[in-house]
């Protein structure tokens, strides 16, 4: 028997692509990855009062190799209604719906949520902190990727999200990590590498090719092997707020993790949790807290959650 075949579903945004393709990883099956896009209005509604209806969608769903796939694996909002439509079509199809999807949770065979979002449920599943497609051995063999970038063994690697609901990333609150970073890290001999995510804009990376060019490299590009890279040859990690997927992710590379705090623009209580739980476990500390190593387990939730869900698949 070959391998299991799995839709994926999501918005686009790295964190949404990287919770599926790393629960499609986890679970071992092969997949082909859409990119849900709902007509105007319609991408606006909450999932509860939007119709299971092909009306709402701006293109069609095309099948995995146009076969029926044997697992649907959603995350996101747009993706709710599409997953709840293909598993009426094929009531056959295994359906894991990753964030909380705010209809009746019997629309999916699993939900995946972040402990943080006090999620209960017969079929929610909880991690603690983000799932991704970060592993450990992607790790350890993109290393030497940027090995002549740093000719160092001291290296922090920085690496920046974006603007989102909760967070401006406004030029000076990054300058004010900046000078965090040098006074931390790059007065004690450190040099760094910065890695920019989808969501950082091109006025902060050329803010730090400004501040960093000359104490380590600045990777000015979304580059994967390089994101990688900054994991494998890091000996501390600094990882902007933003992000509760970013700061899932680094806790893979099991090296020591500084959260870089800004203002918030709302009420941010659940990345307080977020926060508040990876402290308790040993994997975080704040930047500006005493430069120190530490160890924890590598951290991956994927795998953990995965093991579960196949023995309830095989069932």
């Amino acid at each position: 028997m070959g391998k299991l075949k799995a839709l994926l579903l999501s918005e686009g945004m790295h964190g949404m692509i990287s919770q599926v393709e790393g629960m499609a990883k986890a679970l071992n099956v092969s997949y082909s990855h859409k990119i849900v896009r709902l007509k105007f209005l319609w991408n606006l509604i909450p999932p509860k009062f939007t119709p299971i209806s092909e009306i709402i969608m701006k293109d069609k769903i095309h099948l995995f190799e146009n076969e029926t796939p044997d697992l649907i694996i959603s995350c996101g909002r747009k993706s709710v209604v599409p997953s709840i439509l293909l598993r009426k079509k094929y009531p056959k199809v295994f359906t894991i719906h990753i964030q909380n999807p705010k209809v009746n949770f019997k629309n999916f065979n699993v939900i995946i949520a972040p402990e943080h979002d006090n999620l209960i449920g017969d079929n929610v599943y909880n991690s603690k902190g983000a799932i991704h497609y970060i592993t450990d051995i992607e790790i350890d063999n993109a290393k030497n990727y940027l090995g002549n970038k740093v000719n160092n063994q001291k290296v922090v690697s920085l690496i920046l999200g974006g603007p989102n609901k909760y967070y401006s990333f406004d030029e000076d609150q990054l300058i004010k990590v900046f000078n965090e970073v040098k006074s931390n890290f790059i007065s004690k001999g450190y040099k760094a590498i910065v890695i920019p995510s989808m969501r950082t804009p091109k006025a902060i990376i050329n803010l730090a090719l400004k501040e960093f060019s000359e104490c380590g490299h600045v990777v000015n590009s979304v580059d994967k092997q390089a994101y990688l890279s900054a994991y494998g040859l890091a000996t501390h990690v600094v990882v902007t707020c933003d992000s509760t997927s970013m700061i899932s992710e680094a806790a893979t590379s099991g090296k020591p993790i500084f959260v870089a705090h800004m203002k918030t623009k709302r009420n941010n209580y659940r990345f307080k949790k977020f926060f508040k739980l990876f402290k308790e476990m040993g994997i975080t500390r704040d930047l500006g807290e005493k430069i120190e190593s530490w160890t924890y387990n590598r951290h991956n939730e994927a795998e953990r959650i995965a093991s579960i869900i196949k023995k309830k698949i095989k069932n």
